[in-house]
């Protein structure tokens, strides 16, 4: 198979890149209804692997943030994930943040956003994934959920229990996002006190839905890279006192060492690709340390080749996922990361 990618990628980044974004995706929905997607890319290789009660066809997921309302889930079903994780959704509709506020950093290969959850609202998320063709025949449907930016942090755990009961029926899992650095005052929700009581929130809210629907979703929460081990270990207690099922370590960085002197290097937002893999790495291990293999781990952060899957299965994820890698590297990198898995 021809790998095309490389032959778009400069017209591309010669757009904006939110703009390119848009167009890229929107161009992925018409290859897909037009059935030519299985002629432009490598299937992904068949590797099923079970994880909190879910096989999923190969560990190889895409991460949330790409496709932030379910407008998308066929085309990129289509490509090869093994899993897809839409969101991060919030139970208002909302615009995010002024434009600009996504840039590349192509010298690093990397990206800064600042997106700050720009979605339609929970609903309109949950009649999209319903009316997918991808859901409907059985793909795996991660929701990523957040509370919205008017809320007050103090009130946080009642969006996302409102969240997570708008969800409950249609998501393969549930992933509590506290670790965007856009919504002001989100990463508090990792500290010990407001941790405690959003997951406690949580907890009771899975049980009563759980009892409700007759099936006990799993519950994942995805964690920043900038944290020290105090806060890793924490963290970790905290997900085996409530029972979270699994922890997707990371999201992006307020770091900026790494692209120190780049052009838009000092753009206030969250740092992802390249520069992020090492310090999401370095969470992973210290994670599974703590957690061994009681509660397993999602790696997502700078993977931009199969070498770099490995590593994060190495430091001791269960499963990955994929974002950045993909605006420098295209699909190919999709059916790489797969095949190198399998084989590792």
């Amino acid at each position: 198979m021809i790998d095309s990618y490389p032959l778009f990628r400069p017209w591309l980044f010669s757009l904006d890149p939110e703009q390119a974004h848009n167009l890229t995706l929107s161009t992925l929905d018409r290859a897909q209804r037009w059935g030519l997607l299985p002629l432009l890319i490598d299937q992904a290789a068949n590797d099923p692997r079970t994880m909190c009660g879910i096989t999923f066809p190969n560990p190889v997921g895409l991460a949330a943030g790409l496709d932030k309302d379910g407008k998308h889930i066929d085309a990129l079903g289509a490509l090869g994930f093994g899993f897809l994780e839409i969101g991060t959704v919030t139970p208002k509709p909302q615009p995010g943040n002024p434009k600009p506020r996504m840039f590349r950093l192509s010298q690093a290969q990397a990206i800064i956003n600042r997106m700050g959850f720009n979605n339609d609202g929970v609903d309109a998320c949950v009649k999209r994934v319903r009316n997918s063709a991808y859901w409907q025949n059985g793909g795996i449907v991660g929701l990523n959920i957040g509370k919205n930016a008017s809320t007050p942090i103090e009130n946080a755990a009642s969006d996302y229990v409102t969240a997570m009961e708008a969800v409950y029926e249609v998501a393969s899992y549930i992933t509590v996002n506290i670790s965007s650095p856009n919504t002001q005052n989100l990463r508090a929700l990792q500290g010990e006190d407001m941790l405690r009581s959003l997951l406690g929130s949580l907890h009771l809210a899975r049980e009563a839905l759980s009892d409700q629907h007759g099936v006990r979703k799993p519950l994942f929460l995805k964690i920043a890279p900038d944290l020290d081990q105090h806060d890793i270990k924490l963290i970790a207690d905290l997900l085996l006192e409530f029972k979270i099922d699994a922890i997707i370590a990371t999201n992006t960085t307020i770091a900026r060492d790494a692209v120190q002197g780049l052009e838009f290097g000092e753009e206030t937002g969250g740092l992802s690709g390249a520069p992020v893999r090492q310090a999401s790495t370095v969470v992973i291990k210290n994670l599974k340390e703590y957690l061994g293999d009681v509660i397993p781990i999602i790696g997502v952060g700078g993977i931009l080749s199969g070498k770099d899957a490995q590593e994060k299965v190495a430091a001791g994820a269960s499963l990955v996922q994929l974002y950045s890698g993909l605006i420098y590297r295209g699909p190919k990198l999709i059916s790489e990361c797969a095949k190198a898995l399998k084989s590792f």
